[in-house]
């Protein structure tokens, strides 16, 4: 949002520039065109702008033009030489007769004013339209804003096809299926180890683990078949506002030897690898139109940090382009902009691929402690940068990586003292014998011959 402020003409530079201050302070400051000033302009005037704050710094957009105020006050001449004599006031006297006019009462309706039926045969004015407001001043120039495009999807699969292959499953064998949806193989061998060091504990006898094993690795191809059908068809349904990660995972997933032997996966796995082509070169055209538009708005910030994320890794930056960014983000860098400028811009610089076609004139006049430490960090990335600030760059120094924004801290409830849950023992008697991985504190041992792994049927647990 532009708001107005109150600027004095400093300097005139050679490029056709001004250069400007706060009327009365030394902050904020920047610079202006000198096709928007007065031509009578000279060093030292007061002029009332109007800029546009953001995070790249302040932009004039225009100069208010401001009402010129007399000097001189006006007087009235006598022209009489008679001597003045002052006005005087006489109010008239309240008449004490009560019937001369109708007084209202405060809790009823007037009686002096026509009723309704009186005024509602008198035609209604109709109101005018008003007239459009006068444009703005066309010497200003055009604020060129860039394109935002939508946030886009992250994937969210829904389990109908895992739940229909659970439903499938005899009710010994959905368990162990639970179980591999968790974490695969890998998840059951833990599970069983778990249960035998506490049945050994209690002195009772293990669990053969060469039967639930086996069961595992004969359900586990229907379940990584289910588990990408699932995240396919989701993916379907947000083709053009899914996150590219999203989608090249499940393409990349189509490629699995379990799912690749599926036919029913065949037909989709070509539909999505074809979208994907289709969204990269997308995202790639997209991509390469915001990063011009960014400078055209002389926002420098935003174009190199949109440089330093491509839609695909290892894509080539364009030369020319890559040339205009290098020039702009070293103009960012003067010696005139504040340490909080210059951290912003080589925290976006040390990421991108022109970070070593970057390089300042000097380090800022007012440098903090902050500014330091952050181009003692980004060395290695930017070494050219590191020189200017008598920084040596150790070799083999480890890459850093971008800074991650800081976590919202959330309240936690504690739960009153006095509420206590009744523990249930549990059910003993059922046909076939369980082994409960998650929750059972002694565990039921089954026969050799029907040992059955099942996991807790809260919703938590099943959760993928």
């Amino acid at each position: 949002m532009s708001r107005r402020l109150d600027v004095e003409l400093t300097s005139a530079r050679e490029d056709g520039t001004w250069t400007w201050r706060a009327a009365g302070a030394k902050v904020p400051k920047g610079v202006v065109e000198a096709t928007l000033l007065p031509d009578l302009s000279k060093v030292g005037d007061v002029l009332k702008i109007e800029a546009d704050f953001d995070i790249d710094g302040i932009t004039v957009l225009s100069v208010v033009q401001q009402r010129d105020k007399s000097q001189k006050a006006t007087f009235l001449q006598l022209i009489d030489d008679k001597p003045f004599t002052a006005v005087t006031e006489k109010l008239a006297r309240k008449s004490k007769n009560k019937d001369d006019k109708p007084r209202r009462d405060k809790r009823g309706p007037r009686t002096d004013r026509p009723s309704t039926s009186e005024t509602s045969d008198k035609p209604r004015r109709e109101r005018q339209p008003r007239a459009p407001r006068a444009a703005s001043d066309a010497t200003s120039p055009p604020v060129v804003q860039p394109v935002v495009r939508p946030a886009a999807k992250r994937i969210k699969p829904g389990r109908t096809h895992r739940r229909a292959i659970l439903a499938s499953l005899p009710e010994e064998q959905r368990s162990v299926a639970e179980r591999v949806l968790e974490g695969g193989l890998r998840a059951v061998r833990e599970a069983i180890k778990t249960q035998n060091v506490k049945l050994k504990a209690d002195g009772k006898p293990e669990v053969k683990a060469d039967g639930l094993i086996s069961m595992a690795q004969d359900i586990l191809p229907k379940l990584k078949v289910a588990e990408w059908l699932d995240k396919a068809e989701a993916a379907k349904k947000d083709l053009l506002q899914l996150d590219l990660r999203d989608l090249r995972a499940v393409v990349a997933g189509a490629d699995d030897p379990m799912v690749v032997r599926d036919e029913t996966t065949r037909e989709l796995a070509t539909e999505l690898k074809l979208a994907l082509k289709q969204r990269q070169e997308t995202e790639m055209s997209q991509w390469i139109e915001d990063i011009k538009a960014s400078l055209a708005a002389v926002r420098v910030l935003r174009a190199i940090k949109l440089s330093g994320e491509p839609p695909k890794a290892g894509v080539l930056f364009p030369v020319e382009l890559g040339q205009q960014l290098a020039k702009a983000a070293a103009d960012s860098l003067s010696n005139e902009a504040s340490s909080d400028r210059w951290i912003a811009v080589l925290e976006a610089l040390a990421f991108s691929p022109i970070r070593t076609a970057v390089k300042p004139l000097g380090a800022p006049q007012a440098t903090t402690d902050a500014l330091r430490q952050t181009v003692k960090r980004l060395a290695p990335l930017v070494p050219q940068i590191a020189i200017l600030f008598a920084i040596e760059v150790k070799p083999g120094a480890q890459t850093p990586r971008p800074l991650r924004p800081p976590r919202a801290k959330r309240e936690f409830k504690r739960k009153p003292k006095d509420k206590k849950v009744a523990n249930t023992a549990p059910d003993t008697t059922a046909s076939v014998p369980t082994i409960d991985l998650a929750t059972a504190s002694e565990p039921i041992v089954s026969t050799p011959v029907e040992q059955v792994l099942v996991v807790d049927a809260s919703p938590t647990t099943q959760a993928t």
